[in-house]
């Protein structure tokens, strides 16, 4: 008798606790799959819907009922031309996998379908999409000796006794500065080798305000994230928070803040062709401005306007940026500790290998309040763990552009 109430309480409780987070995957999934007005099916399994652009996921933000889209920016943010090294060839990325089966039509979007799956592999339906919090104590300290100095200082040794975010680790090019508004880079297109499955690595941009643990950002690049795509795909990758990735912001559409005005272009879909070691190195040409008239920030690949982030999400990013980053990073419970992650960061070769092997930012170029697109004057490289990811910025001569080399393996010899 004993042993059938047992069992009778620990199927009810069980029930319960099944039925609730079923019940919450039935919402999150309503929430995000929007009725579609045409849908597409992919080469590559994704489906991917059109729907109004109107009834997009920004719109269910409360800070955005009532909001007006904008469908392009009222300046352009303007072109640097993007330079290989010698016997070197770039090649942009025009297209997705997904439009090779079809498009979708004026007055839409189109925006990659979850599935049940998908949230499944999350902590919770209510994190599905979402990084987990970070403190930037360093980059608080760098910035308040750049304003007390009135210079450069190395960031390295003062981020060496900081503490450090557990769970991810990145190997970066920073410009600090009070003004910026744009910045943009060219980032070659890999596929690393070993990504684990409830880990990330992603090549990227970002653009910061804020200190410590209250900062902002707006990030684009491309993501290897089996944990919510399911595979290990390289693809189209935006994130914003407001409050250092606590409760706010998400990836791609996964949640409510970027409205996208484009139809070229799906937000977490598969690109292809990517690069391959001492062959022709694919790109994707970001650019993440800020419009002076309207404190939008707006995000383009290539010559192809996707959409903006409103003000309405932030507080002090809706001014300027304090600091532009450019690199990689790589998610995992396993950085900093032993045994280390196999989880590769870029191509997955060291940044000494340099083009043509090793993954790059090239083209690197920040805006201020001067309207100026420029190299930025100060930079300072920085790795958390220089024998698992490293970086380099190089030059083949005094004249040609920089290279900002990045990426590695993950545990190795010098990584146990």
């Amino acid at each position: 008798m004993r042993l059938f109430l047992t069992i009778a309480i620990f199927c009810y409780f069980y029930s319960e606790a099944y039925g609730k987070v079923s019940l919450d995957i039935d919402m999150k999934l309503k929430t995000l799959n929007k009725p579609a007005l045409k849908t597409i099916k992919s080469q590559d399994g994704d489906i991917i819907d059109c729907i109004d652009i109107h009834k997009q996921h920004a719109f269910d933000h409360p800070a955005l009922r009532n909001h007006k889209i904008q469908m392009k920016p009222s300046v352009a943010f303007g072109t640097t031309k993007t330079t290989a090294p010698k016997n070197g060839t770039l090649k942009p990325i025009t297209s997705q996998i997904w439009s090779k089966s079809g498009n979708c039509p004026i007055g839409t979007i189109p925006v990659r379908r979850v599935s049940r799956e998908d949230i499944r592999r999350a902590s919770s339906p209510s994190r599905f999409g979402m990084k987990t919090t970070r403190r930037y104590n360093a980059l608080s300290t760098a910035l308040q000796r750049k304003a007390k100095a009135k210079a450069n200082f190395n960031l390295t040794a003062e981020m060496l006794r900081q503490p450090r975010p557990k769970d991810r680790s990145d190997a970066m090019l920073i410009a600090l500065g009070y003004s910026y508004i744009g910045a943009k880079s060219d980032i070659n297109l890999w596929n690393p080798p070993r990504v684990e499955p409830q880990e990330s690595s992603s090549s990227q941009i970002w653009l910061l305000s804020g200190l410590s643990d209250d900062f902002e950002t707006v990030e684009a690049g491309w993501v290897v994230n089996p944990s919510v795509f399911g595979d290990s795909r390289t693809r189209l990758y935006t994130y914003w928070t407001s409050d250092s990735y606590a409760t706010t912001g998400c990836m791609n559409l996964l949640c409510s803040g970027f409205v996208q005005t484009s139809t070229r272009y799906v937000l977490g879909a598969a690109i292809e062709p990517i690069s391959t070691t001492s062959s022709e190195q694919y790109i994707i040409s970001v650019s993440i401005f800020l419009d002076p008239n309207s404190a939008k920030w707006w995000l383009t690949f290539g010559d192809t306007v996707m959409g903006y982030w409103p003000p309405e999400l932030f507080d002090t990013l809706k001014h300027s940026a304090t600091a532009v980053q450019w690199g990689g990073e790589v998610y995992s419970p396993n950085v900093m500790k032993k045994p280390h992650t196999k989880t590769a960061m870029g191509s997955g070769q060291w940044a000494s290998y340099l083009y043509g092997e090793a993954s790059f930012h090239t083209n690197v170029r920040i805006q201020d309040y001067s309207l100026q697109i420029k190299y930025p004057e100060r930079t300072t490289e920085y790795g958390d763990e220089y024998d698992c990811y490293s970086t380099k910025l190089h030059r083949d001569n005094y004249k040609a552009e920089p290279f900002f080399y990045f990426g590695g393996p993950g545990q190795n010899r010098r990584c146990p």
